[in-house]
């Protein structure tokens, strides 16, 4: 593997070479509209961020856990995911965080643990990936792809547990 991104640059460099290319030029054009892409992006991540710490700090996520809990434990979640699956689609790190914990208090072979690792994994931070996807567009139209994107994860966090309990 360490050969593999040595490999990448000196065939890109050949293709430039080969088509004429002048890779210096081509490289501060593309520096030039990624710096002006990050900064339009810059306050799609800082809404984000800050609608992450209000949902904790106003307590609306313990709120939404003591009403989820049951609901999920209808549907084959253990009731120690649901904080997890509450955090994953606003926090990576938060999310990584509580899944250590989760690991920690049930034990790595654990059932519990099991689903949390496999609902970490097949789920993704939907509103970071919103503001990364759609920082760029014009005409925002969110809600859809949003409400998709959430409930697939919530599909897969289902289907991930009853995979669980059948393994």
């Amino acid at each position: 593997m360490a050969i593999v991104i040595p490999v990448i640059f000196i065939a890109v460099m050949a293709a430039a070479i080969i088509k004429k290319v002048n890779v210096y030029n081509a490289f501060t054009e593309g520096v030039k509209s990624a710096v002006s892409f990050t900064l339009s992006l810059l306050p799609c991540l800082a809404a984000v961020f800050m609608m992450c710490g209000l949902f904790e700090a106003s307590g609306l996520s313990g709120l939404l856990i003591k009403v989820l809990s049951p609901v999920f434990e209808f549907l084959g979640i253990p009731e120690g995911l649901t904080k997890l699956l509450l955090i994953k689609p606003f926090s990576g790190s938060g999310s990584l965080a509580y899944l250590t914990e989760i690991i920690e208090d049930y034990g790595a072979d654990s059932y519990t643990a099991r689903c949390a690792c496999v609902c970490y994994g097949s789920s993704e931070t939907v509103f970071y990936i919103s503001a990364v996807y759609f920082a760029s567009q014009k005409g925002k139209k969110l809600a859809r792809p949003i409400i998709i994107a959430l409930v697939s994860a919530f599909i897969a966090a289902i289907a991930a547990c009853a995979l669980c309990r059948v393994m």
